[in-house]
């Protein structure tokens, strides 16, 4: 997915936001704010916008030192996640269709997205998991659940802190022994790295690995070679989240987008009103106006 020139306020906006967040040195809101102003200028709009989102991070985490601004805050909604997941546990258990429950838990989860706003409320979290089945929902079950029992291994995608603990759902309906788990190599922003996927236990259910970039997405050309070679073989791809669908959804391979559309252009790309929960499958044919089209359940 290319790089909207809507993208470029939103991408401005995240980058006061983070700087705000992480220091109150207006001095450094704004150094990051003329740099990602620079950087948009020359930025090249086929690219993904996560591959400005990067650079922004970088030059966040070099401005201010600190290896991964965002820590606290994600240790923050691992904790609340947590705290949710025996009840969760028990309504996906409890449900007549278990996948399905699962699904959508584990998409209603990408709410937490620091992305998209550093003023996430607890209650704002829960509410979104209360209130998961009367959410609008477009997605193709019967491609899903056929590309799940055909799968000898799956890739799972995570995408942020606190969400992870909700994939835990999901990835506990999936075969056992066929889930590789991929988180970010490096921090960006509040998305999950191994450290979180230890924190929500995932290693007790699936192979945990890192995809040995820091980017907000799956840049495969920035990827680690063992990563890469995972991705490769997987016969399943489920990648979480925006930035995951937005780096790859025109790839060629068995993936799965599974995330909230949360902008405007996402939407537009989609053909979807924002709030939506995805299920789609990218790869060979461009995600573009698919999701429109598939089943809406």
């Amino acid at each position: 997915m290319m790089t909207s020139l809507d993208c470029i306020p939103c991408i401005i906006r995240q980058a006061v936001q983070a700087a705000r967040f992480v220091t109150s040195d207006a001095a450094v809101h704004e150094r990051i704010v003329r740099d990602v102003l620079a950087t948009a200028a020359t930025m090249d709009l086929k690219q993904s916008p996560p591959v400005v989102g990067q650079k922004v991070h970088r030059m966040l985490r070099e401005m201010t030192g600190m290896d991964d601004p965002y820590h606290a805050i994600k240790a923050h909604f691992n904790r609340v996640a947590l705290e949710m997941l025996p009840a969760l546990s028990g309504n996906v258990k409890a449900a007549s269709d278990p996948l399905a429950m699962a699904v959508r838990y584990a998409i209603a989860g990408n709410v937490i997205d620091l992305g998209i706003t550093n003023d996430l409320t607890d209650n704002e979290v829960r509410r979104a998991l209360d209130q998961v089945l009367s959410e609008p929902f477009v997605g193709d079950w019967k491609e899903f659940r056929r590309a799940i029992a055909d799968a000898k291994s799956i890739l799972y995608l995570a995408d942020n802190a606190g969400e992870i603990v909700f994939d835990r759902l999901l990835i506990e309906q999936l075969p056992p022994g066929r889930v590789t788990l991929a988180v970010r190599g490096g921090a960006v922003l509040n998305d999950a790295t191994m450290a979180d996927a230890w924190t929500a236990r995932l290693q007790e259910i699936a192979e945990v690995i890192d995809n040995g970039s820091d980017a907000p997405g799956t840049l495969l050309g920035d990827c680690s070679g063992p990563f890469l070679k995972r991705f490769t073989e997987a016969d399943l791809i489920i990648a979480k989240g925006q930035g995951n669908f937005e780096t790859l959804s025109e790839e060629a391979a068995n993936i799965f987008s599974l995330f909230q559309v949360k902008c405007p252009v996402v939407a537009t790309h989609t053909g979807l009103p924002i709030g939506t929960h995805v299920l789609v499958r990218s790869g060979s044919a461009s995600a573009t106006g698919q999701c429109h089209r598939q089943a809406r359940v």
